[in-house]
């Protein structure tokens, strides 16, 4: 992130994007206390009313330059929480499709880029989300409605669920991993050419 863009962040903690960012951690810890108890229908419900805040407070943020570095920081944050916390949730219900592997590949994931984006936001480079990132959370997102509605459907999972089922977690663990890797790319250049600069 450049210098110019830092000074057009506001300072400012209570705003609408922001709320809505705070709302949407509190929806997430509802779904996490739903799922154990076996409502999925309530946490898949809430879950995709969380995950709409997120489109929702970006947008917001973009059109009435409430974009604040608090909001910079707290938003990507409410994400992974909601996300992780999600799959971690859900690799412990069995019938999910969802195993622990996947879990770790997730959050190993997130905690890889976000020290990534500390260390070059902090040199002053910017490493705002790219689309691989935006399109993987999408598929994560996908994969966890799948999940919540195969074991809703437990007792009779219908066979073109328990096949897309497979395939969207499939998918959603492979965006993880590239994605990831995306990032890795994008640092190792910036590093790169960090040292390369008189």
């Amino acid at each position: 992130m450049t210098a110019k863009t830092e000074q057009q962040l506001s300072n400012d903690i209570v705003n609408v994007p922001n709320t809505l960012t705070a709302i949407r951690l509190l929806l997430s810890i509802a779904v996490f206390a739903l799922i154990p108890f076996g409502m999925y229908q309530a946490a898949l419900i809430i879950f995709l009313i969380a995950v709409s805040t997120d489109w929702i407070d970006g947008y917001y943020a973009r059109k009435y330059n409430q974009v604040t570095k608090v909001g910079r920081i707290f938003d990507p944050f409410v994400d992974k929480v909601i996300i992780c916390g999600t799959f971690i949730c859900l690799a412990a219900e069995q019938g999910s499709g969802i195993y622990a592997w996947m879990a770790v590949v997730v959050i190993g994931r997130e905690m890889l880029v976000t020290a990534l984006r500390a260390e070059i936001e902090a040199s002053g480079g910017d490493f705002s989300a790219s689309f691989a990132g935006k399109l993987k959370m999408v598929f994560q997102c996908a994969a966890v409605v799948a999940s919540l509605l195969a074991l809703m459907w437990a007792d009779g999972l219908p066979t073109w669920l328990q096949s897309t089922l497979h395939v969207i977690v499939g998918v959603s663990v492979g965006s993880t991993i590239l994605s990831g890797l995306d990032y890795v790319f994008a640092a190792a250049r910036f590093f790169r050419e960090e040292d390369t600069t008189p």
